[in-house]
């Protein structure tokens, strides 16, 4: 189940799925992508499009204290969309 997403979330989600696809990346090279200062933006990003069901987070295998990353893939969240 996805929730649609506002202007500004999809127009970073597109950005960063241009970049990694489906594949998993680190909060750092998505803020370089999305070439923002503030770390405080890229963490309510990733929280709104987790809530949302566009972002899925775990724990990096090799050091617990860091997050990866994965994008749902667009096709799936617009078909899982209420």
């Amino acid at each position: 189940m996805t929730n649609p997403l506002p202007a500004w979330e999809m127009k970073n989600y597109s950005i960063l799925w241009k970049k990694f696809g489906s594949k998993e990346f680190s909060n750092i090279e998505a803020k370089q992508e999305l070439k923002l200062e503030d770390d405080h933006m890229v963490s309510v990003l990733f929280y709104n499009l987790k809530k949302k069901g566009w972002l899925e987070i775990r724990r990096d295998e090799k050091d617990q204290r860091k997050k990866v990353y994965n994008l749902v893939d667009p096709a799936k969240a617009v078909e899982g969309l209420e």
